[in-house]
């Protein structure tokens, strides 16, 4: 019985991982990611291109292969020296969309955000002054201050606090 648990959920896992290679073969294949060149392991091992701050080292370079590339990656198996600054600035925009500097820049989306949140703030306002104003039922006579204290002598009447107590007077 063990036995078959153990050789059971050995295949199932066997099955599992042999689906999951054949799903991302099929999801990044050479005719996904064109004439570029596959560096490294990436982003779960997969041939995509992910340029992200967790994952900086995407697996597939940025830029497909051209001929202008091709003899400078050439030229950079040799001196790095002999390279000037403009040909180390194209090697690396082949391989990179941006620096980690331009990832970590601010982006200005904070504006944006403020934007939706104050325009929806104000129309949740105009529509509770809306319904206040329109929809709202007028509030009862009983909420009056004069109705309230006709009530109160009303109910010192009912009591019969008013002759024994000067103070209720004063109240009333």
């Amino acid at each position: 019985m063990i036995i078959h648990k153990v050789i059971s959920r050995g295949l199932i896992k066997k099955t599992l991982n042999s689906v999951l290679k054949i799903q991302t073969a099929n999801l990044y294949s050479r005719e996904t990611i064109g004439n570029r060149e596959w560096v490294g392991y990436g982003h779960f091992g997969t041939a995509c291109y992910l340029d992200t701050i967790t994952c900086p080292f995407p697996s597939v370079r940025f830029k497909e292969n051209t001929n202008e590339i091709l003899a400078l990656r050439e030229k950079e198996k040799g001196d790095w020296r002999k390279l000037t600054i403009e040909e180390k600035k194209t090697l690396y925009r082949a391989s990179f969309r941006q620096t980690i500097a331009e990832a970590y820049a601010p982006t200005g989306e904070w504006k944006w955000v403020l934007a939706i949140v104050l325009v929806g703030t104000s129309l949740g306002i105009w529509a509770f002054i809306a319904q206040y104003f329109l929809f709202l039922p007028k509030l009862p006579e009983t909420f009056k201050e004069e109705h309230r204290r006709k009530m109160f002598r009303h109910m010192l009447v009912l009591l019969n606090l008013t002759s024994s107590s000067s103070i209720c007077y004063f109240i009333i």
